[in-house]
């Protein structure tokens, strides 16, 4: 019974941390955009990476930066001499739910302001091969902790559950109802733009 009390705190605990990660997500998506996309989306990593193809949009992604153009240019309109960063996407799911979203950053901003070791966390969070089988499950349309369990290579039901929580710990994960889990819709597209920015 011990046990089912300590359960109910931390998750009690994991729920209000993650609805002030939403609140935090709420208050940077009220913020004006102010990095711009700068032409039509459609360009697929693998494009970007071959050569002569053609993306969805008839652009040539090995020729054409329109992100990073526009980019520029927005930032020359801000004065930012130091630069910045964007990432973007807009993702149809297996489930076909659809997520659009884009953050973008000044150089000095993530350079003098944002606690790296705040990261740690997170990043610690999918440095485990579970881990990262378990986001893409949940992605694909997986939902439950019994339709997770049943999966081969996730190993005990408890391993599972530890495995559940260090990602909702990070905000990777979140649970809207007992024994089920979801990627939180701003943390979608930033989840794949780190696997996309791991690949060798």
């Amino acid at each position: 019974m011990e046990w089912e009390e300590r359960l109910a705190e931390l998750e009690s605990r994991l729920t209000e941390r993650i609805d002030e990660l939403a609140r935090q997500l709420a208050a940077i998506s009220e913020r004006p955009d102010t990095t711009g996309t700068g032409g039509p989306t459609g360009t697929s990593p693998d494009a970007t990476r071959g050569g002569g193809g053609r993306d969805r949009a008839g652009h040539r992604p090995d020729q054409d930066f329109w992100a990073l153009e526009g980019l520029k240019s927005q930032l020359a309109d801000l004065g930012a001499d130091d630069g910045g960063i964007l990432f973007t996407g807009t993702v149809r799911l297996p489930t076909h739910e659809r997520y659009d979203w884009q953050y973008g950053l000044l150089t000095a901003t993530v350079l003098d302001e944002v606690d790296w070791t705040e990261a740690a966390e997170s990043f610690a969070a999918l440095g485990h091969p579970v881990r990262m089988r378990l986001l893409r499950e949940i992605l694909g349309g997986r939902r439950t902790v019994t339709e997770l369990t049943e999966l081969d290579g996730l190993g005990t039901t408890g391993q599972a559950y530890h495995h559940l929580r260090q990602l909702a710990a990070a905000g990777w994960l979140h649970s809207p109802t007992r024994g089920r889990y979801e990627v939180p819709p701003g943390r979608v597209v930033p989840l794949l733009v780190v696997l996309a920015a791991a690949r060798p």
